[in-house]
């Protein structure tokens, strides 16, 4: 890899406009830690696209050069500490994402808690009972994981192996064929989505014959 940087343009003063200020890089970074667009995370620091690409090129640039064995460039500090930092931003965002897209596809997910409270008929007691409402697991997010991930594998204009069995029972032969994923997909929603989850089962707390409490 070449060492050698590209020479920087100076402005008419012979220095340079003060655009990346510390507050600018700070709206920068805050906003690519969202996941944002890079078009977006600009307009929130209220910079140009162009400039905003043209700062972290300069930066990747230098971190490029200083990795390579160059001597650093004092100059590309603040644009190799921005690179950076927006970098692991985007990287911190894309992990959140893929944890969110898990516990989508494991399920578990609470979305509703109903509590009430009632008085045993036996003991006297006021008994309080909590109920859990939660999500089922979707084979969805597993799939749009696997399309975006590996697409290669699994994007929808996949090319997987199709083995066809003679009348004898033996591999015949075997054949690539491209399929339509995006239609598999839509049969396997179908399929999956009539079947009937289970309602949510209590444990016997051994309570009979209970008296409700308003509260």
């Amino acid at each position: 890899m070449s060492t050698r940087r590209k020479a920087r343009r100076q402005n008419a003063s012979g220095g340079r406009p003060r655009l990346l200020s510390e507050e600018v890089e700070a709206r920068l970074v805050a906003a690519s830690r969202t996941g944002v667009a890079v078009e977006l995370a600009a307009e929130m620091a209220g910079v140009s696209r162009s400039s905003f690409l043209a700062w972290m090129a300069r930066g990747r640039d230098e971190i490029e050069a200083r990795e390579a064995g160059a001597e650093a460039d004092s100059e590309s500090d603040e644009y190799a500490a921005l690179f950076v930092k927006v970098r692991t931003a985007r990287a911190t965002a894309a992990a959140r994402a893929m944890a969110n897209i898990r516990r989508v596809a494991d399920g578990g997910i609470v979305t509703k808690v109903t509590t009430r409270q009632y008085r045993d008929s036996v003991s006297g007691e006021i008994v309080t009972e909590t109920v859990e409402d939660r999500t089922a697991p979707d084979w969805r997010a597993d799939a749009w994981y696997l399309e975006r991930q590996h697409r290669e594998q699994y994007g929808k204009d996949a090319t997987i192996a199709v083995e066809i069995t003679g009348l004898d029972g033996g591999r015949a032969a075997q054949d690539d064929q491209t399929v339509d994923m995006s239609a598999l997909a839509d049969r396997l929603d179908r399929t999956l989505n009539s079947v009937e989850y289970p309602p949510l089962e209590l444990e016997d707390s051994g309570v009979v014959d209970a008296e409700v409490v308003d509260d």
